[in-house]
C-alpha cells in the first residue's frame, strides 16, 4: 500500500501534467513553423472526389489565439486551485472543503426544524408524526445500507425492530452508539477450549442454552468448556451489554445458526464495527434518529397517546 501513497505519485502526477501543457505549447510552433511540401497552386497534392484539393494555408489566427488562452488559462488555474499532484494551489479550495461548505449550509438550514425536539424527551419524540418522518429520512441516508431499510437487519448486522440489544437499548445507549460508533470483537477461543472436539462439544452446549436443536451428549460434555466464554457472556450465558457480548439464550443468531456457524465463530472470532455517526450528523439529527431506533422496538410505547 505504501507504493500508492508514497510522494513518488505526487511528483508523477504533477509532471506528466506539466509535460501535457508544454506539448501543446510545441505542438503549437512547430504547425507554424513546419513547411509543407506544396504544388505552384499551394495544394499539398492530396486530392478527394476527383477535384477536392488539400490547401496548405497557415492555422486561422482566432484559432491559435484560443489555442493560447487556453493554455494561458490552465496554468493560471494550476496555480490557484490543485492540479499538480498534492499542491494545494492559493485558493485552497478542496472537493472535501466545498462538501463540509454545503453540508453546513444545509444543516444550518434545517437547524430549527430540530430544535423544537431537541429539548424533548425521546420517548415523547418517538410520538410526533413530524420527528418519525425525519428520523426515517435520517435512518435511510445513513442507517439502511446495513440494517436494511426495515430495520430487520440481515446476517452480522443486527436487528433494530426487535429487543434484542448488545450494548443496551435505552435511547441514551442508542445515541452513544450512534455518536461514537462500536467495535465488537469476539476473540478465537479454539486454543483456551481445547481440541476440535472439544469445540464440537461447546458448539452443542451453547445451542443448547437457547433450546435449539443439538446434541444432548455433546452439549453434556461441553458444558464444562463455556467457563472460557463466561468471563463475556457470563456463566448463564445471558451476554453482557458493557461489553457488547450477545446473549446466547435467547435463539437469536447475529452471525448465523446451527453447529458449523459456532464452531467457526469459536476457532477464528469475529470483528464487528459500527462507525461513529457524530461527524456525520448534528446533534438534533442524532437526538431525532436515536428516538427513532428508539421507537422501532417500542412500538407500543409509541403508540400510547
Amino acid at each position: 500500500m505504501s507504493d500508492f501513497t508514497s510522494n513518488f505519485w505526487h511528483l508523477y502526477v504533477a509532471g506528466i501534467t506539466l509535460v501535457s501543457i508544454i506539448a501543446c505549447l510545441i505542438l503549437l510552433w512547430f504547425s507554424g513553423k513546419a513547411k509543407a511540401m506544396t504544388a505552384n497552386d499551394n495544394t499539398t497534392g492530396h486530392v478527394w472526389d476527383g477535384d477536392l484539393r488539400e490547401m496548405n494555408n497557415p492555422l486561422p489566427r482566432w484559432w491559435v489565439g484560443l489555442f493560447v488562452i487556453t493554455i494561458v488559462f490552465s496554468l493560471v488555474y494550476l496555480a490557484m486551485y490543485p492540479g499538480l499532484g498534492n499542491l494545494a494551489g492559493k485558493f485552497g479550495w478542496t472537493s472535501a472543503g466545498q462538501y463540509d461548505a454545503e453540508v453546513a449550509k444545509a444543516n444550518a438550514v434545517v437547524a430549527p426544524l430540530y430544535a423544537k425536539f431537541l429539548g424533548m424527551p425521546p420517548e415523547d419524540v418517538s410520538k410526533d408524526p413530524q420527528a418519525m418522518a425525519m428520523g426515517e429520512r435520517l435512518f435511510m441516508n445513513n442507517c439502511a445500507q446495513c440494517h436494511g431499510s426495515d430495520a430487520r437487519g440481515s446476517k452480522g448486522f443486527p436487528n433494530l425492530a426487535d429487543g434484542d440489544w448488545l450494548y443496551g437499548g435505552t435511547p441514551d445507549i442508542i445515541k452513544t452508539t450512534l455518536v461514537q460508533g462500536r467495535n465488537g470483537n469476539m476473540p478465537p477461543m479454539a486454543a483456551a477450549v481445547g481440541s476440535p472436539d472439544d469445540v464440537r462439544n461447546l458448539a452443542h452446549y451453547v445451542l443448547s442454552l437457547s433450546g435449539s436443536p443439538h446434541d444432548s451428549l455433546r452439549a453434556s460434555l461441553g458444558k464444562s468448556k463455556f467457563g472460557a466464554c463466561a468471563a463475556c457472556h457470563g456463566m448463564d450465558g445471558k451476554g453482557n451489554h458493557a461489553l457488547g457480548a450477545p446473549n446466547l439464550t435467547d435463539d437469536i443468531w447475529l452471525h448465523g445458526w446451527g453447529e458449523n456457524a459456532i464452531v467457526n465463530m469459536i476457532n477464528n472470532g469475529k470483528v464487528n464495527q459500527m462507525p461513529a455517526q457524530a461527524s456525520k450528523l448534528t446533534e438534533g439529527q442524532i437526538h431525532v434518529l436515536a428516538s427513532y431506533v428508539w421507537g422501532l422496538s417500542n412500538k407500543t410505547a409509541t403508540a400510547a397517546k
